[in-house]
This record gives C-alpha cells, sequence and structure tokens, in this order.
C-alpha cells in the first residue's frame, strides 16, 4: 500500500503552526507581565495557580494561562468567565467567523455590505480600476479632481491595513498615481475633523472609539466592550506603538478615570496634551451604540466585530473600520471583563 507523505505530514504542520502561534502570545503577554510586575510586584502564586488550573480545566491546555497572567495582573485579582486571547484567536474565530471574518478587510465592500453614509468612503482602487462608491469605473485622469473637490487632505487605507500600518495621507500637491499603483488596492476617505471632546487630548491625529459588539444565537447584536484609543506626540494617526487606552463605560459613555500607556501602564491624563481623562463623558454615545449594533446585524456571520467609531466636529458619528478577523479582546477583558461569560465560548473548544 503506498505511503500518502501528504496525509501524515498534515498533523506535522498543524502541530508546528499552532506552537508558533502559541510561541508569539506567549513572548508576547510575557513582555507585558514582565512590565506590570516591575511596577505591581509579582503575581501572587496563588493567583498563578488559579489561571493555570482554570487554562487547562476550561480551555484545554495551560497555554491559555498567559493571557490570564496579565488580565489578573492589570485587574489585581482573577476572574472566572475571562476568554485568553490565544484562546479567542485560536478557536472562537475559526468557528465563530471562518473566512466571512476576512471580509472586513476589503475595504472597498463597505457600500456593498452596509449601504450607510456614516463610513467616510469616498471611492476605492482595486484590481486595477478605481471605483466610486455605486461601483462605477472612473477614469484615472479623473480621480485627483473627484479626491479634492471640497478637500484639502484624504487619507488612503490599503485592504489588510492594521495597528495604524498602510495608512497614507494626500493633498493636491503629493498624490501621485504611480504611487497608488504601488501601493495596491485600498479606499480614499475623508479626513476627518473630529469633535472638540477628541481634539483637547490629541489635536493631530482623530481619536476612534473601539467598540467591541457580539452576535448572539437569537440574533441579537449588543455591545461587550468600549475603549477610546487616541494619538500621542505628533502621531497623524492612531497606531498600537504609541497609543493611550482608555476604557469607556459601555453604559453611559464615560471615561475611566485612568487610561493605559502602550505598556499597559496606568496613567490619568494624556502625555502630550496632559488633559486629565476623569469626568469626559463620550458625545452622542447612544448614538454610536444603536449604529454599530444596527450593522452588526448587516454581517451577523461575523459573530464578533470590532468597530472604529469616531465622532466629526458636528457630532456625527462615523465608521472609520470594522475589524471581523481577529479583533482583539484582551485590553477589555483585562479592564472591562469578562465582557464575554453568558456566550459559552469555552465549549467551543470541543
Amino acid at each position: 500500500m503506498p505511503i500518502n507523505l501528504e496525509s501524515l505530514a498534515r498533523p506535522v504542520v498543524k502541530a508546528l503552526i499552532s506552537y508558533r502561534y502559541h510561541h508569539h502570545h506567549r513572548t508576547v503577554a510575557k513582555r507585558i507581565l514582565n512590565v506590570l510586575e516591575k511596577v505591581k510586584g509579582p503575581l501572587p502564586q496563588n493567583v498563578v495557580k488559579q489561571c493555570d488550573d482554570y487554562a487547562r480545566d476550561v480551555f484545554g491546555d495551560r497555554h491559555f494561562a498567559v493571557w490570564l497572567y496579565v488580565y489578573s495582573a492589570i485587574a489585581g485579582c482573577f476572574k472566572e468567565g475571562w476568554i485568553p486571547d490565544n484562546y479567542y484567536g485560536s478557536v472562537v474565530v475559526p468557528k465563530l467567523k471562518g473566512v466571512y471574518g476576512k471580509v472586513s478587510c476589503l475595504k472597498s465592500l463597505h457600500s456593498t455590505i452596509f449601504s450607510h453614509d456614516s463610513f467616510p468612503d469616498i471611492l476605492s482602487y482595486a484590481n486595477g480600476l478605481f471605483l466610486d462608491t455605486e461601483y462605477r469605473v472612473l477614469h484615472p485622469d479623473s480621480i485627483k479632481d473627484k479626491l479634492f473637490l471640497g478637500r484639502e487632505k484624504v487619507v488612503f487605507k490599503l485592504d489588510s491595513s492594521e495597528q495604524g500600518k498602510g495608512v497614507f495621507f494626500f493633498n493636491r500637491e503629493s498624490f501621485d498615481l504611480d504611487l497608488v499603483y504601488k501601493l495596491g488596492n485600498g479606499l480614499f476617505q475623508e479626513c476627518i475633523k473630529q469633535h472638540e471632546v477628541f481634539q483637547e487630548f490629541a489635536k493631530e491625529s482623530v481619536a476612534t472609539l473601539r467598540m467591541t459588539t457580539v452576535m448572539a444565537d437569537d440574533g441579537t447584536a449588543s455591545l461587550r466592550a468600549c475603549y477610546l484609543r487616541l494619538g500621542t506626540g505628533a502621531d497623524t494617526h492612531v497606531q498600537s506603538q504609541s497609543n493611550m487606552r482608555i476604557p469607556i463605560d459601555i453604559t453611559s459613555g464615560a471615561f475611566s478615570g485612568v487610561g493605559f500607556t502602550p505598556d499597559w501602564l496606568e496613567v490619568d491624563h494624556h502625555p502630550t496634551s496632559k488633559v486629565k481623562f476623569q469626568g469626559k463623558v463620550v458625545p452622542r454615545y447612544d448614538e454610536c451604540l444603536k449604529l454599530v449594533t444596527s450593522l452588526h446585524r448587516r454581517v451577523p456571520y461575523a459573530r464578533c466585530i470590532g468597530w472604529d467609531v469616531t465622532l466629526n466636529v458636528e457630532a456625527n458619528v462615523k465608521i472609520m473600520e470594522w475589524n471581523a478577523e481577529h479583533n482583539g479582546i484582551k485590553f477589555t477583558e483585562a479592564t472591562q471583563g469578562p465582557c464575554f461569560s453568558d456566550l459559552n465560548w469555552e465549549r467551543l473548544k470541543d
């Protein structure tokens, strides 16, 4: 009987991919934990044991404990119901999103999927064609005039851009068709003039609310977590490597009194503007909540979505991005969680 080398190699490759995935998460989480322990002291051994036991008994493997260590260090105790970020990525995302979650990476599809004016989209470039939001093909010679009709500046976001990477700004003078061709598929959006509440913190970059919604088995969409991301220094847009994150009360829209640096350390004010977080409230928060839950009903097949929301100077709600693939949950689990304890995600491992 001939040996099927492909079938023999498949489990080996799968095991290698799994090892590399969890090794990466372990490296990232331990780096964060080391910073936290220098400030707060070592995580108590009884909490470490709780994390280890919970990871093994509930999620099936001790390698899920590393994010529980980080959550516990932030919260000051262990909490049942937390979802480790590597469990979310390796188990929840494939089973509750599959390939459907990848659709959010294709930014030119916003109009097809949502047909909503909350997206500040102007036109897109996809597979050699320039398209307006009605998907009419545009001649390249007309692109500059369409982009800068009544606008001084636009932003171009590449498909699959994440963590603030793959974002480019153009004005009429700097716009270059050849550069767009080289950059590849992406979406042109208006540059938003943000609401004064956000402008007070960071003038050069537009603040974004990361609002996480889930679709329950009965078809109900609900908000489970929310935090504000603010650029720092001379950032032109919010970037993961330098942004401040402030937990937002999901019921009232009130800012937490503390925000978190990229190293997960707590501060009570913005490092550049020195404005304190305490006492601030997201304007028209109820409208933000209604919008993201209603839009999630348009894409129920992606069961958990992270929406990047802001408000412009007129207090109109704008959706800048949506992430239906591996939208991060670790920050909100640590600062607001457990956010998903009623959804039985731990059973998905079976």
